[in-house]
């Protein structure tokens, strides 16, 4: 820890003192809106935490299983939230947490991120190889190819539509199947980032397919133990702090007058995926493009394509069922963010209007949430 700056260390400190304020006001049941701002503010630092953990193992892995590990813990909130949400019953709530966190990833993050590495470029174009966002559309349309058949059941009324639970079992199942048959090729595929010297001499150069390496400009300064503790510690505190966010949000929301809807699709999804949006942009800001678009599309095809399933699962052993069925309202945001996610990132270049498209995109959506 020797190698983190004054600054960074006074950091670190605040962060915990948030965080464990959080838990003192969640046990010690303070007012409601405090309570929830502090949960939101002690979010926002663990997600600097783990964006800086995920830099530093950066400058030792490549973007693919850099930005896997940092999704799958950036991604523990969701988990949490999903599964005590069902079990106490608000179904509501575990849906609208879970697709929000996609669309929220997809589309708002993404989108910012987009805007933000295209303006760190000469011409204005975010470049990045092209294989994981058109790896991440392909497992999203597998997805959404499951819910848009079952709302097509439902809205008519065929025979199929009174077995939604063996639908979402066997779906589920091949998703996971899915899912596992990508993941293990594309992180032995992915290469290390290489150093200047590496890059003039063409070392980075490898077969058609493979990750592309990034450049690092220095070498970490944190061990890997170290950089992996903060990883760790700040992927669990998130898990608990998102946990006393969300006990505080249903009173915030009652005394602000927001929808469900609203509060599950917009607050729990931007706060649960708080890492994500730090790590994603601070890594754009930075010039790391493969990375930081490694960071967000690791995220979105791990909600869709593993979270989500896995939940379905396991919520058969809970209080409440969570299926693939949901309003049509979300089925039709998930099939129009799937061709948006293709048509913007799917050849390996994005300039800042598209960015900005697809943060409107998220702006209307939030819009329609609002009169849920």
């Amino acid at each position: 820890m020797s190698a983190l700056t004054p600054r960074e260390r006074a950091t670190l400190g605040l962060i915990a003192i948030l965080a464990a304020l959080a838990g003192l006001s969640n046990y010690a049941i303070w007012s409601a809106v405090p309570r929830f701002a502090i949960a939101t503010l002690a979010l926002a630092g663990l997600a600097w935490v783990v964006s800086f953990a995920t830099e530093q193992l950066g400058e030792r892995f490549g973007p693919g299983v850099t930005g896997m590990l940092q999704s799958t813990l950036g991604n523990l909130p969701e988990l949490f939230v999903v599964i005590f949400a069902l079990q106490k019953g608000e179904l509501v709530v575990a849906q609208t947490a879970i697709v929000g966190s996609i669309l929220a990833n997809a589309l708002l993050v993404l989108g910012l991120v987009i805007v933000v590495g295209a303006r760190r470029t000469p011409d204005g174009v975010m470049r990045f190889s092209n294989r994981l966002p058109r790896d991440t559309a392909t497992l999203l349309q597998v997805t959404v190819f499951i819910i848009v058949l079952l709302g097509l059941s439902l809205a008519a009324h065929d025979p199929a539509s009174h077995h939604v639970k063996a639908i979402s079992i066997i779906g589920a199942i091949c998703l996971l199947v899915v899912y596992a048959t990508w993941v293990v090729p594309y992180l032995r595929d992915d290469r290390a980032p290489v150093t200047a010297d590496e890059a003039a001499a063409g070392a980075a150069a490898g077969p058609p397919g493979r990750v592309e390496a990034e450049v690092r400009p220095h070498g970490p300064r944190l061990s890997l133990g170290v950089t992996l503790a903060l990883l760790l510690v700040a992927g669990v505190a998130s898990a608990f702090v998102s946990d006393w966010f969300i006990n505080g949000l249903q009173p915030a929301i009652s005394k602000l007058h927001f929808s469900q809807a609203f509060a599950g699709l917009v607050i729990v999804a931007i706060a649960g995926n708080a890492v994500e949006n730090t790590a994603g942009l601070v890594l754009a800001s930075k010039g790391r493009s493969d990375l930081a678009i490694s960071v967000v599309k690791n995220s979105v095809a791990q909600i869709a394509a593993f979270l989500f399933p896995l939940l379905v699962l396991v919520s058969f052993a809970l209080s409440t069922t969570l299926t693939f069925a949901l309003a049509p309202v979300y089925i039709g945001a998930l099939l129009l963010t799937t061709l948006a996610l293709a048509q913007v990132t799917g050849d390996g270049e994005a300039a800042a209007f598209e960015g900005w498209a697809l943060v409107a995109l998220y702006v209307i959506l939030a819009t329609f949430t609002l009169y849920e």
